[in-house]
């Protein structure tokens, strides 16, 4: 329990250590670009009539305090940890002036449930067919998936997602093209409204998770078809024990510890994917609403969609290694 424990508070300190990093980098790379989002503002309001030397330096030094841009780099860094730590980005320019904290709370939700339901299912499916495929090698049926799954491995999940809504939104329209539910829908949960959403998901979901299961499936297949020639496996193929026991309690066990490993590392590159599939087709999540801040120049937006981002990830990456040891019970004294 001790040994636990240290490893516990190592990955915690690990934890804190890559969140402080990564935002950092989202702090100075967001400084570094020529973009002055304060700037932006008052040339917009000029190109509307506001042309006052008075009016439109008052507006900026209020813009500049606002958002925290007041003061040399080291001040607007201090400024910006305080902010970070009462998860306060000021208002958004591109929707002024709610807050981008609002903002963020209204699209995480939308993100993290279509991330945490494709990267699950892609990675069960993947690895209980790439399992099965390694144990039961004569299979012609999951030969056959496994070429399948192989195949559509280098498809950008983009492209994939384009294919899904010209087939089942054009061509054969059974699912919606866009958005997360029917407008004028009534938010609740409510069976209506869960199976409204759960409709609209489908295509995203499922864009995400036929492009993802070909790596876990040929991973899977190749870890178990080195386990089962085994010493243990061919011992307890000889002593009678049924195929199913051996293939879930000796050899899917054993195989899925580097998997459970493989998920954490895939958890970053996910939202990269999610940020273009929610352009694709619509999805109110952080990916769509990122690009609408880059398009607007919204600093705030794009620097607390950043943070945020940085801290969903690496706090899914914790909590699979906190789970990585009640799998491997050797990572405790590591």
């Amino acid at each position: 329990m001790r040994a636990y424990g240290l490893y516990f508070i190592k990955r915690v300190l690990q934890f804190v250590l890559v969140v402080f990093i990564g935002i950092n980098i989202a702090f100075f790379v967001t400084h570094a670009t020529p973009i002055d989002p304060v700037e932006n503002a008052i040339n917009s309001m000029s190109a509307m009539g506001h042309s006052d030397p008075g009016s439109v330096e008052v507006t900026r030094q209020a813009l500049r305090e606002l958002y925290g841009l007041q003061g040399g780099i080291w001040e607007q860094y201090a400024n910006f940890w305080k902010r970070v730590v009462r998860f306060d980005f000021g208002p958004s320019l591109s929707a002024f002036p709610t807050p981008v904290s609002q903002l963020i709370a209204t699209a995480l939700p939308w993100t993290l449930g279509l991330l945490a339901i494709a990267t699950l299912l892609s990675w069960l499916i993947g690895n209980l067919l790439g399992g099965l495929a390694g144990y039961f090698r004569r299979s012609l049926t999951l030969k056959t998936l496994g070429v399948a799954a192989a195949g559509l491995q280098p498809i950008p999940a983009y492209l994939m997602g384009f294919m899904l809504l010209i087939a089942f939104a054009f061509i054969w329209p059974i699912l919606p093209a866009a958005g997360a539910y029917e407008m004028n829908r009534e938010h609740g949960f409510n069976m209506a409204f869960l199976l409204d959403v759960a409709r609209h998901g489908l295509l995203p979901v499922l864009s995400i998770v036929l492009v993802s299961i070909g790596g876990w499936f040929i991973g899977m297949r190749a870890l178990v078809s080195n386990i089962v020639s085994e010493d243990y496996v061919t011992y307890a193929e000889l002593a009678g024990v049924p195929s199913r026991r051996i293939l879930f309690s000796y050899v899917l066990r054993n195989a899925m510890v580097p998997q459970i490993t493989g998920l954490a590392l895939s958890l970053g590159l996910m939202f990269n994917g999610a940020v273009i599939t929610e352009i694709v087709f619509g999805y109110p999540g952080l990916g769509n609403l990122l690009v609408k801040g880059v398009y607007a120049g919204d600093y705030s937006l794009i620097i607390g969609i950043a943070s945020v981002s940085i801290v969903a990830v690496a706090l899914a990456v914790l909590i699979v290694d906190m789970i990585y040891p009640l799998l491997d019970p050797r990572v405790r004294l590591v």
